[in-house]
């Protein structure tokens, strides 16, 4: 297995991607998430990420609203049911901890749902900022909560952004 990672900047910071052969296993915010880069991220290769870099400068310059880049999970049976969900939720959409329970078929899973959600390794690909509190509150975010805002004001139209309170 050929794990390999570069740095790509966005206007969240920098983003370190991590690839594995040709998938991709993670997608980390600067200063967040990676414990040990060098025993995680494989060595830097800038060249080899074209297509990722591509289609994040698209997405934060509002000209792509989906991914399509080959992705592998790495987590339990749980974390990959989660991630799944997420993975499902629209551009400008949004979904609650709860509504993601009731899709599993068991809303006492909240807070299940909840620490999946903060596992997941592949940030804005899997896009889990657009997972709310119940109340439709911002909660926790693995690249803090001025991210979380940020990516979902990219993703609203501009009228509906002037009457959000996040």
């Amino acid at each position: 297995m050929s794990t390999r990672h570069t740095v790509i900047d966005s206007p969240v910071g920098e983003l370190t991607v991590v690839a594995e052969d040709e998938h991709l296993v993670g997608l980390h915010f600067e200063g967040r998430d990676h414990k040990n880069p060098a025993t995680t991220l494989g060595p830097r290769v800038d060249d080899d990420f074209h297509s990722t870099s591509e289609q994040l400068a698209e997405y934060f310059a509002g000209e792509r609203t989906r991914f399509d880049l080959p992705l592998a999970f790495h987590g339990d049976e749980f974390e990959q049911r989660v991630w799944q969900l997420i993975a499902g939720i629209g551009y400008g959409e949004t979904r609650s901890y709860g509504e993601l329970a009731r899709e599993l078929g068991n809303p006492g899973l909240s807070r299940a749902v909840g620490t999946a959600t903060g596992r997941n390794p592949l940030a804005v690909i899997v896009p889990c900022h657009r997972v709310l509190g119940a109340d439709g509150s911002l909660t926790g975010f693995g690249g803090g909560l001025d991210r979380k805002r940020f990516l979902l004001r990219l993703e609203e139209p501009p009228a509906e952004v002037a009457g959000r309170l996040f």
